[in-house]
């Protein structure tokens, strides 16, 4: 069994930070934030997993610790996948706004071809540098006015089930379905399998 160690979240998001804190609790370690008054690391890739592993490799190298990244997005189909990547600006760092564009587009689409899925990718690295990736995704729909005041990004639009968004879900309901909790499920597996405090066997 692994003796608790301490874990670097790569991200300036209280929200975030709050949830993983709870999604990981089953774990040995000790969550902290990884504090600083500026950008992490330009997220320049072109795909979820780059952009978490920028961020991640970021703090391990910079610190020599073990650190977790994350890239995550909502791709709408009637959007032709949009915002995905660039769900956190899409048209502004401010969340409300990027779900009211999301609204504004789909006006005039029908509440069937509202489908659309929330992608999470965590990237675990190691003070050397080495990464492991866990994925977790939801299918869902964007519903027609935000609704509910917990979680934070698109939550108030996203729907599980067309009718409660995450954003009306207790922090709880909503960390065993997210597309972040089904990833975390995956870090946490690889965690636990490991038999010596070495995590990476690279």
């Amino acid at each position: 069994m692994l003796r608790p160690k301490t874990l670097y979240m790569a991200t300036h998001n209280a929200g975030k930070l709050r949830e993983f804190e709870q999604l990981l609790k089953p774990l040995p370690l000790d969550l902290k934030p990884y504090a600083a008054n500026a950008e992490i690391v330009e997220e320049t890739g072109t795909t979820y997993a780059e952009n978490a592993a920028l961020k991640a490799r970021a703090v391990a190298l910079k610190w020599g610790v073990y650190a977790l990244g994350d890239d995550s997005g909502v791709e709408v189909d009637a959007l032709n996948g949009e915002p995905g990547l660039r769900s956190a600006r899409f048209v502004s760092d401010e969340p409300w706004a990027n779900s009211r564009e999301i609204l504004l587009r789909l006006m005039a689409v029908p509440y069937p071809q509202r489908t659309a899925r929330m992608r999470a990718v965590l990237c675990l690295a190691n003070p050397r540098g080495e990464v492991k990736f866990f994925e977790g995704v939801v299918e869902g729909f964007i519903l027609g006015w935000p609704r509910g005041t917990q979680g934070f990004g698109v939550d108030p639009i996203f729907s599980l089930d067309g009718v409660t968004s995450l954003a009306e879900m207790s922090g709880e309901e909503k960390n065993r379905i997210s597309h972040r909790a089904k990833a975390a499920i995956g870090l946490m597996t690889y965690w636990k399998s490991r038999d010596s405090d070495a995590l990476f066997s690279i």
